[in-house]
Order: structure tokens, then C-alpha cells, then sequence
């Protein structure tokens, strides 16, 4: 390897343990989890008004389900907010 694919090959670590730093604020941020938050809100509140009208078992056990996607989801348009506000 010459000088240059070295420093190449430091380059991109330097910009992978970036990312990864990145990555890891995200996942710890009180942005993330303030939406998280607002919007398992915005599906239980939704989901208690159809309940009165509707008592099925099937609609009842989506809750579980739609708040397990919503604290999984990355929440990309926040995120790039965020992001761009962090660099």
C-alpha cells in the first residue's frame, strides 16, 4: 500500500466513525424520543376513539403492533433535520 491508498483508507474510517458517532446520538436524543412519543400518542388516541365505535379484537391488536413500528422507525425527515442541525 503507498501513501496515498493509506491515507485513502484513513479517510474513509475517519467518515464511517462519524457516521456511526452520528448514528449514536440519534438513537439516544430526546428529538427521537419526543416523536416516538407524540406519535404512539396520535395512534392511541385515534385508536381509543374507533374502539368505542368498533369492539373488534383485530382492531385492538394493532396498538401493539403500530407502537412497535413507531419505536423502531428512524424517523428519516426529523432525523435529517436533526442531522443537519448537529453538523
Amino acid at each position: 500500500m503507498d501513501n496515498k491508498e493509506l491515507e485513502n483508507e484513513i479517510i474513509k474510517i475517519k467518515e464511517r466513525n462519524k457516521k456511526v458517532e452520528l448514528d449514536k446520538a440519534w438513537e439516544t436524543s430526546w428529538t427521537r424520543k419526543i416523536c416516538i412519543c407524540v406519535l404512539t400518542y396520535i395512534v392511541v388516541v385515534t385508536y381509543s376513539h374507533l374502539i368505542n365505535k368498533i369492539n373488534n379484537i383485530w382492531l385492538s391488536s394493532l396498538v401493539p403492533v403500530i407502537g412497535f413500528a413507531l419505536s423502531t422507525l428512524s424517523l428519516k425527515l426529523i432525523r435529517n433535520v436533526w442531522e443537519n442541525r448537529k453538523k
